[in-house]
């Protein structure tokens, strides 16, 4: 499907003028978000997000978070159309790079977008960038993705979205944080994914790559790693030798929420 939105590009300053109404998005956006993290988001996530210190009035200039991604990872951003192919997705994490598009969801798409805005990759991922162990993790999985074929790549997929976008962290139940950017950049599923609705599901490489999902409903399965840590170890298996496991046996059935259809 073809993307409804246009990424901005930057002046002759290196700088993306972003009109006012887009700014008072972003405002609404982050303080509303914020309101939601307290005891939700993950230690590790909330010291990245002091270190970024995003403004709440204004869209931030990529250039303000390299400074800060520069000077704790090494990693920077690297401004993006709205959708990139596979190819240059894992070529940017491969090179410590994070895409982010330089725009800004519509008033109309408030409070879910399937193509991921500015809001979604700064306020959702980036504070956990300033982390060794989230930012080891992204670098392999680049690494490792520009060297798979295509079905690899879709199992890879579901290895990312279970943990980068909508990872859980902490073994006991009360202990139970988010870290994922994609659950972390929607208030609702931030104040869901610790209800005790959805299903939490210890971390298993083999199970996650065979787990389907879907991207157009809020997420019936979690899977929870014990800590931040746990994601350099995984950045150190062989993680393709498990892809390839699960490409023999094969997707488990999907969860009954994600072939309902009567919404």
């Amino acid at each position: 499907m073809a993307t409804t939105y246009l990424a901005r590009e930057t002046n002759a300053q290196g700088i993306i003028e972003y009109p006012p109404p887009e700014h008072q998005t972003w405002h609404d956006l982050i303080v509303r978000q914020q309101a939601t993290l307290p005891g939700r988001a993950c230690q590790e996530y909330l010291d990245g997000l002091a270190k970024l210190q995003l403004p709440l009035n204004r869209i931030p200039q990529l250039g303000e978070i390299d400074r800060v991604l520069q000077q704790t990872t090494g990693w920077r951003t690297a401004a993006v159309p709205a959708l990139i192919s596979f190819g240059r997705f894992f070529g940017l994490l491969a090179d410590k790079a994070f895409p982010v598009a330089t725009f800004i969801r519509r008033r109309e798409d408030f409070d879910y977008i399937q193509e991921p805005d500015i809001f979604h990759e700064i306020a959702g991922h980036c504070p956990l960038l300033t982390h060794p162990a989230f930012a080891t993790f992204n670098e392999t999985y680049g690494k490792l993705g520009l060297t798979a074929d295509k079905t690899e790549r879709t199992f890879l997929a579901r290895l990312y979205w279970f943990t980068v976008e909508f990872g859980l962290v902490g073994r006991q139940a009360q202990e139970r944080r988010i870290y994922g950017g994609g659950i972390l950049s929607s208030p609702a599923e931030t104040e869901y994914a610790l209800s005790g609705k959805p299903e939490y599901r210890e971390f298993n490489i083999a199970d996650v790559l065979r787990t389907p999902y879907r991207i157009d409903r809020i997420q019936p399965i979690y899977y929870v790693i014990d800590s931040i840590d746990t994601l350099f170890e995984l950045a150190h298996t062989d993680i393709m030798s498990a892809v390839r496991r699960a490409m023999s046996q094969g997707l488990y059935p999907p969860h009954p929420s994600l072939t309902h259809t009567g919404e």
